[in-house]
């Protein structure tokens, strides 16, 4: 027998010894750091928090998840190789107009570029009058990061958590991440500086049916004012302002989010 076999044999015995638990987060940890991740992602995850977020969420890599409009891809990156295994992974693209149709193909375009990353996904799509971002009562999990102004500024805000109610088996769980906006002025309905109240998200994911498990404050940022010339993308990644106060921008950082936890209720 060759000599590395024993050692092989121990790590497999150790690994089968964990607890699911340990097992997942050993799971979810090598997804994060697996070396096929863009350089550019990798470089937002002291700004994003990963691994703690997912593990908020409570995750698992033997769930069906639904992620909804996936943007440049930067969740998707890991959520594809830690569901490859045993999970199933549902991408709801954006649907409806140029800017969707865009970003839908920039994604496809991802996918087709890393096919060993993404082999596995599932494509779907959300927009207005398309709501069916997974076969109904799948899905453990639905989950969705800095989107929700754009559903509201497209006037669906309401039915796109509808249809995540609908797409959630009894007792799944809703993950949202967002802008947090000022609780001192009213909600714009349309939310076109990015920001939305995170009270009027919790009151969209309640219409719709959910019921707040938890919020954290992992993505927090207090140095974030909520009020420049051209909304939240004035900030890092974007930088809509070019080079004009790039320094003051960038020593702000990443907006301000807020992370919940929803559960559809179990029948």
């Amino acid at each position: 027998m060759p000599a590395t076999a024993p050692i092989a044999t121990l790590a497999l015995a150790v690994s089968l010894c964990l607890p699911a638990g340990a097992q997942a987060a050993n799971a979810l940890d090598k997804a994060v750091h697996n070396p096929a991740r863009s350089a550019k992602f990798i470089a937002r995850d002291t700004a994003r928090h990963p691994v703690q977020e997912l593990e908020f969420f409570g995750l698992r890599p033997d769930a069906t998840v639904v992620e909804v409009w996936p943007g440049g891809g930067y969740w998707s990156e890991i959520l594809a190789p830690y569901l490859s295994a045993h999970g199933t992974l549902y991408e709801a693209l954006p649907e409806g107009g140029a800017d969707a149709a865009r970003e839908a193909k920039a994604f496809v375009k991802l996918v087709a570029d890393k096919p060993a990353v993404f082999a596995k996904i599932h494509q779907t799509g959300l927009g207005k009058d398309s709501y069916v971002v997974a076969p109904a009562g799948t899905a453990d999990f639905v989950l969705t990061f800095r989107n929700v102004h754009n559903w509201m500024g497209d006037g669906y805000g309401q039915e796109a958590f509808n249809a995540f109610f609908t797409a959630l088996k009894p007792g799944g769980i809703l993950g949202v991440e967002e802008h947090r906006g000022l609780t001192t002025k009213p909600q714009d309905p349309k939310a076109e500086d990015g920001y939305v109240r995170q009270d009027y998200a919790i009151a969209l994911a309640q219409k719709a049916g959910f019921e707040l498990v938890g919020s954290s404050e992992l993505n927090a940022n207090p140095r974030d004012t909520k009020e420049y010339p051209q909304g939240v993308w004035t900030l890092p990644p974007v930088f809509a302002l070019g080079d004009k106060d790039h320094a003051k921008y960038a020593a702000i950082g990443e907006a301000d989010n807020f992370v919940l936890k929803f559960r559809k209720p179990a029948k």
